[in-house]
């Protein structure tokens, strides 16, 4: 019954979190228009 019990003010607890964070809102900011490079650009 206590696992019960420390799992259900577990996911209370997150859901909380979640719930603030979303409340909240992300951060502002703008993406940058570069596209991201995967490679080494080779040198001549």
């Amino acid at each position: 019954m206590r696992a019960l019990a420390a799992a259900a003010i577990g996911l209370t607890a997150a859901l909380a979190l979640v719930l603030t964070v979303s409340a909240i809102g992300g951060p502002s900011g703008e993406t940058s228009p570069e596209p991201l490079l995967t490679t080494v650009p080779e040198h001549p």
